[in-house]
C-alpha cells in the first residue's frame, strides 16, 4: 500500500473513531429500538425510507429473484472462488454466511472447512429450503441452515471464527441490532469479511443504495470496536472489507 493510501486510511480511521466516540456518548439518549437510525420516507431515493448514520437502507431481494444469484457470469463478475481463497479459512473454522441467499458461497465455504461447520443464515424460509435441497443432492453434513430474523441473523455467542456477508449488509432493515448479535457471535479475534460494490465508483452497474463506499463501511463496524484490518480490491466491482474483534 502506498502512502496516499496510508493516509487516506488514516483519515477515514480517525473519522469512523470519532464518530464511534460521539455513537457511545448518544446512545443513552436513544430509544433502544432506534440506535442511530432517521426515518424520513420524503427525502427516500428508492429505499425503505429508513435511515442509519445517513445512509439510507435499501430493500430486500426477494427469493423470486433466486435465480438471478445463481447466473451463469456471477463467476466473472464476483469471482467467489478467489474470495473463498482470500478469507484466511482452516480446516476446522465456523463460518457464519449471513443472508446466504442459495447457498453460492456457503457450499465453496464447506469446502475448505471439512472439520468445521458453515452457518448459513437467511430471513427468507424459501431461500433456507433451496439450500436444503442442496444439501440433500450433494450429501453435505456440515452445512446448517438457520432462519433468522430482521434484527437477528440467530447465531449463536461466541461461536463463529469468521462472518461472511455478500452484498447482503446494506440490505439490514436493523443493521444496528444485527451486527450487535453478529459480534457477539464472534469468538474472540474472529472476523466479520463483508463484500460490497464500490460505492465511490460510479462505472459499477449496480443502484447507487445497493453499493457501499469504504469510509462508510468503516463508520457503521466502528460502532462495534471492530478493528478494520484490510480492504481487498481484486474484485471488478466490489470492496472485500476484512474486520477484526479485538481479542479480550
Amino acid at each position: 500500500m502506498n502512502h496516499s493510501n496510508n493516509q487516506t486510511r488514516s483519515m477515514i480511521v480517525a473519522a469512523a473513531g470519532m464518530m464511534c466516540s460521539w455513537l457511545l456518548v448518544a446512545s443513552a439518549g436513544w430509544a433502544a429500538e432506534h440506535p442511530g437510525y432517521d426515518f424520513d420516507p420524503g427525502r427516500s431515493q428508492g429505499g425503505i425510507g429508513k435511515y442509519y448514520l445517513d445512509r439510507e437502507i435499501s430493500g430486500v431481494m426477494g427469493h423470486q429473484a433466486a435465480g438471478w444469484l445463481e447466473r451463469t457470469q456471477r463467476t466473472h463478475e464476483e469471482m467467489p472462488d478467489e474470495v473463498v481463497a482470500n478469507m484466511g479459512l482452516e480446516p476446522h473454522h465456523v463460518v457464519a454466511d449471513i443472508g446466504a441467499g442459495t447457498g453460492y458461497f456457503t457450499f465453496r465455504i464447506a469446502e475448505q472447512v471439512p472439520q468445521g461447520r458453515v452457518l448459513a443464515t437467511d430471513i427468507q424460509q424459501e431461500m433456507l429450503d433451496i439450500m436444503e435441497q442442496r444439501k440433500q443432492d450433494s450429501d453435505i453434513t456440515h452445512v446448517e441452515t438457520i432462519l433468522g430474523r430482521v434484527d437477528d441473523a440467530g447465531l449463536p455467542p461466541d461461536s463463529v471464527d469468521v462472518a461472511l456477508l455478500v452484498d447482503a449488509y446494506h440490505e439490514f432493515s436493523h443493521p444496528f441490532e444485527m451486527m450487535q448479535g453478529i459480534y457477539d457471535s464472534l469468538k474472540p479475534d474472529g472476523r466479520v469479511i463483508l463484500i460490497e460494490y464500490r460505492g465511490e465508483d460510479p462505472s459499477v452497474p449496480i443502484r447507487p443504495l445497493h453499493k457501499m463506499t469504504e469510509e462508510q463501511v468503516v463508520k457503521e463496524m466502528s460502532v462495534f470496536d471492530l478493528y478494520w484490518e484490510d480492504t481487498l480490491d481484486f474484485l471488478p466491482w466490489q470492496h472485500m472489507f476484512i474486520f477484526r474483534k479485538r481479542a479480550e
